[in-house]
């Protein structure tokens, strides 16, 4: 999800987060657990209020620990796919719209 302004965070909370938390504890039960990778951004209070009034317990993960992140390999995989188009990104939306399409086609 792009998204621009400064209610960024809100919309990620509002309309990625919880919607998907909701719907994964709801699949695995009380044994939900969330994982994240500890960056700033995920420990926003923004984040962690909405964690909290779900209920939800997390599990602690070192920061900056990419070897522990599967999500670093899938951006170093797009990251490699952008860079090798015939017609590498220009500006930000040819960016935008590269990602998007390169994100499409994964596994």
């Amino acid at each position: 999800m792009i998204v621009k302004g400064r209610r960024a965070h809100w919309c990620v909370v509002s309309r990625v987060l919880l919607p998907h938390v909701r719907l994964f504890r709801g699949a695995v039960g009380d044994k939900f657990v969330f994982i994240d990778d500890n960056t700033t951004c995920h420990r926003t209070l923004a984040v962690q209020d909405c964690l909290d009034s779900e209920g939800i317990q997390r599990l602690v993960w070192p920061a900056c620990s990419p070897d522990l992140n599967p999500i670093e390999n899938v951006k170093d995989a797009l990251g490699r796919q952008v860079a090798g188009r015939n017609y590498p990104p220009t500006n930000k939306n040819t960016l935008i719209r590269a990602l998007t399409d390169e994100w499409d086609k994964l596994p």
